[in-house]
């Protein structure tokens, strides 16, 4: 079941997106060494927002020895969701049938862990909207970017909010000063050429999915001592 797993799978494809990322730390103007992060990610994952969090974690226990260049890419655990919202514990029982309950259990327990209170009782659906809304971001800076998918998740997984309504996402871009969202999401061509070019060079089983200095791979939502490692390994190479 796939509550129960770490990482959130569906299908394989082929890509070089990440090949050509560095793959040492390299030496930044702070003098620290720069690890860049590629993330896939899905905005109704809860297991990414699980690993955001880790990773912030992981990031704020490092800064004093790295810079960090993060990057999110866009991933659909179901392209076919529709885009008016649907009830979002009969989408999940009509999918995995009746352990959803079990399953939902388990990411309360894990979210209160977090601190946080992960709440059901909303709608679900077509992510589509929220990637192109992150491609936005991305263009006006990956900080922005990385701000983004903090206040898409905690809305999503913590006040019910439904992904693909247009005045939660406007509600995010205005908290992370993002310009122009409106008109972009009105327009429905905005971004999506490069959201699906984006998909279709995906290259992951499922997600969460960090691929860090374009070489070292880790899947599912990392303890923050897992991304440390990682980062240890890398300043030494």
């Amino acid at each position: 079941m796939w509550f129960l797993l770490p990482c959130l799978q569906r299908s394989l494809k082929s890509s070089s997106r990440k090949k050509n990322r560095f793959l040492g730390a390299m030496a930044t103007n702070s003098g620290k060494n720069l690890i860049r992060i590629d993330i896939s990610s899905d905005t109704v994952c809860p297991w990414c927002f699980v690993g955001k969090k880790n990773l912030d974690k992981a990031i704020a226990a490092s800064s004093d020895r790295f810079d960090f260049e993060i990057r999110w890419h866009p991933f659909q655990l179901y392209p076919d969701a529709p885009k008016q919202g649907v009830n979002l514990l009969q989408f999940y029982r009509g999918r995995f049938g009746g352990g959803i309950d079990g399953m939902m259990a388990r990411m309360s327990e894990i979210f209160r862990g977090l601190g946080m209170n992960y709440d059901v009782s909303g709608l679900t659906g077509s992510t589509m909207d929220s990637h192109r809304l992150m491609y936005l971001a991305g263009e006006q800076g990956l900080d922005k970017q990385h701000k983004l998918a903090e206040e898409l998740f905690l809305g999503n997984f913590t006040q019910a909010k439904y992904i693909g309504d247009r005045e939660f996402l406007l509600e995010c871009a205005e908290k992370v000063g993002l310009e122009g969202a409106a008109e972009f999401l009105d327009d429905p061509n905005a971004g999506l050429k490069q959201v699906n070019e984006d998909l279709e060079k995906t290259v992951v089983r499922g997600v969460p999915y960090y691929v860090i200095n374009g070489k070292h791979k880790l899947s599912g939502a990392q303890p923050p001592e897992g991304f440390l490692r990682a980062f240890e390994v890398i300043a030494k190479s």
